[in-house]
């Protein structure tokens, strides 16, 4: 079996606990304005078998400590279901830590994914279907499903929400997040990441308009304002 892979990371630090492999698969349903991968958004041809990305791996369970391990992130990863379930089996083999990192886009039936994932990060978009039809281009009754089944599976999750100049910044959209994310079970932490530009290039060399434009990067200091509003009680 064969997945379209455009990249793998070694010693990541910023993608779930300790130090792990990122994989990042091809393929995205979604279109998102401040996507700054837009190089994965093509699945393209399948060009590794899962005994390659299993090697690959393996090469660096020595510094899988502390909940170190394995992310599957994109594109979308859920595109790949079946490819990641047959990696993932070889890798419970040796109990390594399985992280998905995913907006919750993909084919549908997930239960079965979600069985040997141990924490799920979880892209937020936004919490309207106007916010998110407008970031994504994608209707957000697409996520529903997949939040229904990691419910259902009682795997811990990781919620991730992208703080956009204009468009996520505000007290108010931060209060419908807090409100939105309740309906998710199994929530450790919640990250506010600071939207940036360090995808124009890619857009640039790949002949893509950039859809944010003028918009600068979020202000480190606001975002932290807005995480104490998360925290109130």
């Amino acid at each position: 079996m064969k997945a379209s892979i455009d990249s793998i990371e070694t010693m990541g630090l910023v993608d779930g606990p300790g130090i792990r492999v990122v994989i990042f698969f091809n393929g995205c349903k979604l279109r998102c304005k401040y996507c700054h991968n837009p190089e994965t958004w093509v699945r393209g041809k399948d060009n590794m078998t899962v005994d390659e990305v299993y090697n690959k791996i393996m090469r660096c369970e020595p510094y899988f400590r502390n909940n170190g391990g394995v992310t599957f992130s994109g594109g979308e990863p859920l595109l790949h279901q079946e490819f990641i379930i047959e990696l993932s089996k070889k890798l419970k083999e040796h109990n390594i830590h399985i992280a998905l990192d995913t907006a919750g886009v993909g084919n549908g039936n997930y239960s079965e994914i979600l069985k040997y994932i141990d924490l799920v990060l979880l892209d937020i978009k936004h919490t309207s279907n106007e916010g998110y039809k407008y970031i994504t281009g994608n209707d957000i009754t697409s996520v529903e499903e997949f939040i229904s089944e990691l419910n259902k599976s009682g795997t811990k999750v990781w919620i991730r929400q992208v703080v956009t100049p204009g468009i996520t910044d505000t007290r108010e959209y931060i209060l419908s997040l807090k409100e939105y994310i309740k309906k998710i079970n199994n929530i450790e932490r919640i990250d506010l990441l600071p939207y940036h530009t360090m995808g124009i290039e890619k857009y640039n060399k790949l002949g893509i308009p950039y859809p944010l434009g003028g918009v600068p990067p979020m202000d480190k200091d606001k975002v932290n304002e807005l995480y104490k509003i998360l925290k109130e009680d």
